[in-house]
């Protein structure tokens, strides 16, 4: 005999789901108008219970919602194992003599039952109508309308099962979302704000009269504390754009040399043997978030000093072009394949060339994010000789 998977469930969850079917109360009505026969009850069955979740009692027969039978002595425990309809219109002319056993025992002269069947194809019980006399009910139109009201009824349970499913999935998502705040948190303070005193620390130690050597090491510190800070900038970001609601921007009138020249101020800390050339020549201020525009510039700079031809500068070029903003960082150096080309702004899509340069691949899809929230676009080109990152701008008033 087939064990349906609900049977390992608190029963009483199958009684409120059949109660919360607004149809039940008109479908048991119709079967006891339509056989004459004067209880009908969806029951739901398993090996071990017969429990009844739907009734109506025209025949002072006391069973309710709730109200079980032993399986063992229904015909329902036989048809969860063969799911065919069983129809006795008289027990005095039935057959068989289990079920003339069974239903006389309470005196029940007629029975017309049929199998609920989920449509995942498990079994739930059945649908059935039992009365004290005769009925005629071996007739096409009655067996057929039993069969609609059990796949109906089926319908509405495989409804509820998919509600379920979605309560649940909707739970673990605020569970998560829960999680993601606590995430977000420990990147934005508590990992963050010591990492600012490491960093601050260092630039004031930098401009002290330490020796050689001591100035080096502190140089070492500072670079790796300030690389540290990117790739906690760049989680920080992936968290809210993937798992938040998207990286916000706050726009105001800025001067796009004035952030160029800051982020480059910053980059050459640490990458003091290497030229930055900037060339500005729109002279309008732009309508954007200075903080992520220049986080912006520093994905793509530090990515080309990282990359590029170590002999060679790292070319900044600012321009109108119509009514967009037009910003190109270029380097010399080795082409970026082909195959990284397809995944380049893509989350953790290995844009560093070099085995020695790995990162966690997400400077440049930080960077497009931001572009894109910014409604601009950015794209790359890549040859032999030299690999450019393009960005178009809306020169938007606000």
């Amino acid at each position: 005999m087939e064990k349906h998977l609900s049977s390992e469930k608190d029963i009483q969850a199958d009684i409120e789901a059949i109660g919360n079917i607004p149809a039940v109360p008109n479908i048991l009505e119709v079967i006891c108008q339509s056989t004459g026969m004067g209880l009908a009850v969806i029951a739901r069955v398993t090996e071990a219970r017969w429990v009844a979740c739907g009734v109506r009692d025209e025949i002072s027969s006391e069973l309710k919602p709730g109200g079980e039978l032993d399986v063992e002595n229904t015909i329902c425990g036989e048809i969860c194992e063969t799911r065919q309809v069983v129809v006795i219109e008289d027990i005095d002319q039935e057959e068989n003599p289990l079920w003339r056993k069974k239903l006389g025992k309470r005196n029940f002269r007629s029975y017309i039952s049929v199998p609920i069947i989920l449509k995942n194809g498990k079994f739930f019980g059945t649908l059935c109508a039992i009365d004290f006399k005769p009925a005629n009910l071996n007739k096409p139109e009655i067996i057929g309308m039993f069969n609609l009201f059990a796949e109906l009824i089926a319908a509405h349970l495989d409804t509820f099962e998919k509600l379920a499913i979605v309560e649940n999935k909707l739970r673990e998502e605020r569970r998560l979302s829960r999680r993601r705040d606590r995430f977000i948190a420990i990147l934005g303070h508590d990992l963050r704000n010591p990492l600012g005193a490491i960093i601050s620390t260092s630039q004031f130690l930098r401009r002290q009269d330490l020796g050689e050597r001591n100035t080096k090491m502190m140089q070492i510190i500072y670079n790796s504390s300030y690389r540290m800070k990117g790739l906690i900038d760049n989680i920080l970001d992936l968290a809210r754009g993937q798992l938040g609601t998207g990286i916000k921007i706050d726009r105001r009138q800025e001067d796009i040399e004035n952030i160029l020249d800051g982020v480059i101020k910053e980059l050459q800390a640490v990458w003091h043997n290497r030229d930055i050339v900037c060339q500005v020549t729109c002279r309008e201020t732009i309508y954007c978030d200075a903080e992520r525009m220049a986080q912006v510039f520093s994905n793509l700079l530090s990515n080309a000093l990282t990359h590029g031809d170590l002999y060679a500068s790292v070319q900044v070029r600012v321009s109108r072009v119509g009514d967009k903003l037009l910003c190109t960082v270029t380097n010399a150096g080795e082409k970026i394949p082909d195959a990284i080309m397809e995944h380049l702004f893509k989350p953790f899509s290995q844009g560093e060339r070099k085995k020695d340069k790995k990162g966690l691949g997400l400077g440049l899809y930080i960077a497009s994010e931001i572009v894109r929230a910014h409604g601009g676009s950015i794209e790359a080109h890549s040859t032999d000789e030299q690999t450019c990152f393009t960005i178009q701008l809306p020169l938007l008033t606000e």
